[in-house]
């Protein structure tokens, strides 16, 4: 039975609350936590923009939030959030339990093997994961995202992810399969976590996550001090464009369909395709034991396995690993075939439907994912939008062979670097300096491709001195903790997603402050880029119906051949030579034009060698420009602007026994 307090102590006590109300409302004696102190990065994040008025921020070019409804529901375990709190966020996959012996991918992908073991007990003791070479468990909470924003993170590409292969393989789903409806999902969720974001930062709009539809929409973000969120597309069939056995299963009014229906979700760069090759286009080879690994679920979901010969350029696509590699866990899938000598190549490019593909996004202001065409595929993608002279074409996780940089930049495009371990991104951005020095590029950018079923940065003694300010100098980060748990990057590596701003501060360890201020300006080179696409226009073909001449043409009774067959706009019909070299195609502008760009739609019989020459009079002739070892297909010829009225191809050296052939000869 509880007695009764005496008048006296009633009144100690209420004495005691009045003062310490007194004490708690004098200025200066807040008894709130500062911002960022539930993720230990305290201070109030920069907003505003540079002083020449550029924006300032960290670059994530490439990212899938929520892959964890992808691939069949399955194999990525926790979410990125959940209204009742972290304790049904964050854990473990069922199958997981009770020491994750059962968890046959994550034992692959982490250490070669099927068989392994792992405490699934996630929130609160985090005992074994997030860990940087953890790959089926979430890496991408929203409160570490919120650490990576306030470490100076400002602009992220949330990549909507699905793969149907690898989602038929996994036994356990709770998703759809069906690529698109997983894209679907993803782009609600994102737009959800924006919501719940708000609901938590005092209402619509207060949220420091914002989803972004347009670089004038993002670049407002970025000024605010908060993270624009843009969405795009990684898939490995596009709107269905699967092939079996070489036939696509698509059509061009199903990608019209599909790249209408994306646009209004809100995506705004997308990959034509990846890992597996589909209808349109070849993909670039994973290497080792993953390609062996994939290169049997390109069997199993076409009908074919990747078609390899050795590279007859500098141009590679990775080297697939001898067949008598093969671990025993592959061995009873499928037999995999030999192939000829390394280097390897695809023999898949860009196919028709690759191409109206790609020239669909850019009738939707949309950015081209170069990474993972195969050679063959990129260097025809290139070409499609080097024609058109068009910017929008993105690099964002080291994917595509190097030596396509400088057409990338030319272009106006942007190039992040995956998420490497810093001493190898130190290394690969020193690389990549004299390319953007040649093209007057400013800012560089990573993509962590968080929960893209590839490791985060690996830790490294003595990378990270704790406490250290964010790569902008505004915030102050400690080590992260997060319940039972505190994560040190010298430890632990990028274990999660909260822990970019300590591998940006071990970048800088290793780089120097070079590397950090390149960094900071990879927002405003990617949203350069994006403004670029925005204010497109299509060039003018000057030679489209403009007389045109030539050195010679072949006779045919059944066809025309003469020279004005190459400028009049019809792909069906084409200029052909005498079989010599040195033969010449001639165009009239009528009056001195400035030009720039000269494209030639070369039939099988093209040249190897051609050179461009400008003139005002018909005497005196200037070269412009040149192409050395041609393919044929597509060439383009891009040099400083001239003014000329005569602009004319020289065929230097034929490529076959006959002449020079062109469907259509174009200037800009």
């Amino acid at each position: 039975m509880l007695r009764p307090r005496s008048t006296a102590r009633n009144l100690t006590i209420l004495l005691a609350v009045g003062l310490a109300a007194v004490v708690s409302a004098l200025p200066g004696q807040a008894t709130e936590s500062p911002p960022g102190a539930d993720v230990n990065a305290v201070g109030t994040p920069f907003s505003g923009t540079a002083p020449d008025g550029t924006a300032r921020g960290l670059l994530d070019a490439h990212s899938h939030i929520f892959a964890n409804v992808s691939f069949g529901g399955g194999l990525i375990c926790g979410k990125p959030f959940d209204p009742e709190g972290p304790h049904k966020a964050l854990v473990d996959c069922p199958d997981h339990f009770p020491d994750g012996s059962a968890a046959w991918f994550e034992n692959f992908t982490k250490t070669g093997s099927p068989t392994g073991t792992h405490d699934p007990v996630g929130y609160p003791t985090f005992k074994d994961w997030p860990a940087h070479n953890s790959l089926t468990h979430q890496q991408a909470y929203y409160k570490w995202i919120e650490r990576a924003w306030r470490g100076g993170l400002r602009f992220m590409v949330n990549h909507l992810v699905a793969n149907r292969q690898l989602c038929d393989i996994y036994p356990i789903k709770n998703q759809s399969c069906n690529e698109m409806d997983s894209i679907r999902l993803q782009a609600k969720l994102t737009t959800d976590l924006q919501n719940f974001i708000d609901a938590e930062s005092g209402g619509p709009g207060k949220g420091w996550f914002r989803v972004v539809r347009s670089q004038g929409e993002a670049r407002q973000v970025v000024e605010q001090g908060k993270l624009a969120v843009m969405l795009g597309i990684e898939t490995s069939e596009p709107f269905g464009c699967r092939h079996i056995l070489n036939v696509a299963q698509c059509s061009k009014a199903d990608i019209d369909r599909g790249l209408d229906e994306v646009h209004a979700l809100g995506v705004r760069t997308m990959f034509v395709c990846h890992k597996y090759d589909n209808a349109l286009c070849g993909v670039r080879f994973d290497s080792g034991t993953a390609g062996l690994a994939v290169n049997a679920a390109n069997f199993l979901g076409t009908g074919t396995f990747w078609d390899a010969r050795t590279c007859t350029t500098a141009y590679t696509d990775n080297t697939l690993a001898a067949a008598g590699t093969v671990p025993d866990i592959l061995k009873p899938v499928v037999p995999l075939p030999l192939y000829p000598p390394a280097p390897h190549c695809n023999t898949r490019g860009l196919t028709d439907l690759g191409e109206y593909m790609i020239k669909g996004m850019m009738a939707r202001e949309m950015m081209v994912e170069l990474d993972h065409m195969s050679v063959k595929a990129a260097d025809r993608a290139l070409d499609l939008l080097e024609e058109a002279a068009y910017p929008g074409v993105i690099s964002s996780h080291s994917w595509t062979d190097e030596k396509y940089f400088p057409r990338i930049y030319k272009l106006g495009g942007m190039i992040a670097q995956y998420g490497h371990s810093a001493a190898q991104f130190v290394a690969e951005w020193q690389r990549g300096e004299g390319y953007r020095d040649q093209n007057g590029i400013d800012g560089y950018g990573f993509g962590i491709d968080v929960n893209g079923v590839g490791g985060l940065p690996a830790p490294r003694a003595g990378g990270v001195s704790y406490p250290f300010k964010s790569a902008d100098g505004s915030v102050t980060l400690d080590r992260e903790t997060m319940a039972q748990r505190t994560w040190d990057y010298t430890k632990d590596g990028m274990a999660h997603y909260g822990l970019m701003p300590d591998w940006v501060e071990d970048l800088r360890k290793l780089g120097g402050e070079e590397v950090v201020q390149d960094l900071l300006g990879g927002a405003e080179a990617y949203l350069r880029t994006w403004r670029a696409v925005e204010a497109y226009q299509p060039k003018v073909n000057l030679a489209r119906g403009a007389a045109t001449t030539a050195s010679s043409y072949e006779w045919n009774p059944f066809w025309d051949f003469r020279a004005p067959r190459a400028t009049d706009g019809d792909r069906g019909s084409r200029w052909a030579s005498g079989w010599s070299d040195g033969q010449w195609l001639r165009v009239d502008l009528g009056t001195k034009k400035q030009v720039s760009r000269v494209a030639v739609h070369w039939e099988a019989a093209y040249a190897s060698a051609w050179r461009v020459e400008v003139s005002d009079d018909l005497s005196s002739w200037r070269p412009v420009g040149r192409v050395d070892g041609g393919q044929g297909g597509l060439d383009v010829v891009s040099f400083p602007p001239v003014e000329a009225r005569y602009v004319t191809i020289v065929g230097e050296r034929r490529a076959t026994n006959y002449g020079f052939s062109a469907y259509e000869y174009e200037v800009f």
